[in-house]
């Protein structure tokens, strides 16, 4: 229910990104982009199911941002945001299966300039995948466990053709579907593909204020930041142990706020996972043969803390945030590792996670991204702000957990610099 609760925030978000150009130089800002991607879907394990060409239909709905009193827009070149639905064909529908997808996105300018043809698109949401791996009827499809999945896409599209009410683009990007580490097996389906679409819908106006002629020069703005956030997840063990539970999160953190666009900082988090707990408390596998003193207090070795680095870019009432951190005490990601990573015939381990250079990596990186929506407009710099989050935690790059968390932020020493 977390884990569908984070994804009913994202479609939220996702209507807040399409309604963002209610001030803008010209009514005429809406547009739809429907587009048609081929690709290949990569395997996601040893004897993965043969695919045969990945097809997809999108259907973007969006607005081009061109409002002069935001200055986020102008800090991004007035990118586009919307909403993209879509439908997937892995390229082998009885194994692999179809996806049905929703997701923001943001699009902006890879270059700076009056006509830029080349735009950046970046999109997070959720899918619904109609098939799943199942032991007895689907067991060499390792990717996705659960129907309900996060979805992420990153393209970079090239203007082939430009008319006054109607462009072409094309496309070349990469796709990502995964749980976010609620069930287990979760390899993950991801994917290459190149893509033709059309934007219906003018963007005569923004030309001429990407050169300056109708924006006037906007000031410096820089300001601190403490913020602090409460958040509750859901994880899995490993395969064997493969029922969700829930991961408990604090953190605090503080920096600067450049242009009221970009968010810059550092902070420390605390986690306390239930599933590292009951497997102390009830004695589970590994806990006698190795680390037979956690039964002593299996509170502190459930526990998870350390530092991390944030950026985020603010976008009106959204955020879009990602995080690398260190983990400076996880003590139980051992015995995680070894039985997540280990192998097992009729529930029982036949060979356990190595513990290697690659072990060493994964239990000292952590990385988190998310999305988040705030009450009050980020452009306005409110001293005090709350907002509702989404995220992926991760070991580096390996999901740890799903999580949904609530925050608060407090903004002060707003300082401006005049630009002459």
């Amino acid at each position: 229910m977390k884990l569908k609760g984070s994804f009913l925030l994202i479609f939220f978000i996702g209507v807040q990104f399409y309604g963002q150009s209610e001030d803008s130089v010209n009514n005429s800002t809406f547009f739809v982009a429907p587009e048609f991607l081929v690709g290949k879907t990569m395997e996601a394990n040893t004897g993965f199911p043969e695919t045969k060409l990945q097809k997809s239909l999108f259907l973007s709905l969006g607005t081009h941002n061109t409002t002069l009193n935001q200055q986020w827009a102008s800090e991004l070149g007035f990118p586009k945001t919307g909403v993209s639905i879509g439908v997937t064909d892995f390229g082998n529908t009885e194994m692999v299966g179809m996806a049905y997808s929703v997701m923001p996105f943001v699009e902006f300018g890879l270059f700076r300039k009056k006509t830029d043809n080349w735009n950046v698109n970046i999109g997070m949401g959720a899918a619904y995948i109609d098939t799943q791996f199942d032991a007895e009827i689907n067991p060499s499809n390792l990717a996705v466990t659960t129907d309900i999945n996060w979805a992420f896409r990153s393209f970079v599209y090239y203007k082939v053709l430009d008319k006054s009410t109607i462009d072409f683009h094309l496309g070349l990007g990469y796709s990502h579907f995964s749980n976010g580490h609620t069930k287990l097996p979760n390899q993950g389906l991801n994917s290459f593909s190149v893509s033709l679409s059309s934007r219906i819908g003018r963007e005569s106006e923004i030309a001429d204020i990407r050169t300056g002629s109708k924006l006037k020069k906007k000031n410096r703005y820089l300001e601190n930041y403490f913020s602090f956030r409460s958040g509750i997840g859901q994880n899995v063990l490993s395969r064997v142990f493969n029922d969700k539970k829930e991961v408990y999160s604090a953190a605090f953190s503080g920096g600067k706020i450049i242009n009221r666009t970009f968010k810059f900082g550092g902070g420390a988090y605390y986690r306390f996972y239930e599933h590292y707990y009951d497997h102390i408390n009830e004695n589970g596998q590994l806990i006698n043969e190795q680390v037979p003193e956690y039964r002593e207090n299996p509170y502190r070795y459930a526990t998870n803390f350390g530092f991390f680095g944030s950026t985020e870019l603010l976008i009106g009432h959204v955020g879009i945030e990602f995080d690398l951190g260190i983990n400076i005490y996880k003590p139980f990601y051992k015995i995680d590792w070894q039985l997540s990573q280990g192998y097992f015939y009729n529930n029982e381990y036949t060979t356990l996670g190595e513990i290697d250079w690659y072990f060493e990596v994964k239990r000292t990186v952590s990385s988190r991204l998310g999305i988040k929506y705030y009450v009050i407009n980020t452009f306005k710099s409110p001293k005090n702000n709350l907002f509702l989050a989404a995220n992926i935690n991760a070991n580096l790059g390996q999901a740890d957990f799903s999580e949904v968390s609530l925050g608060y932020t407090y903004r002060f020493n707003l300082r401006e610099k005049i630009r002459q």
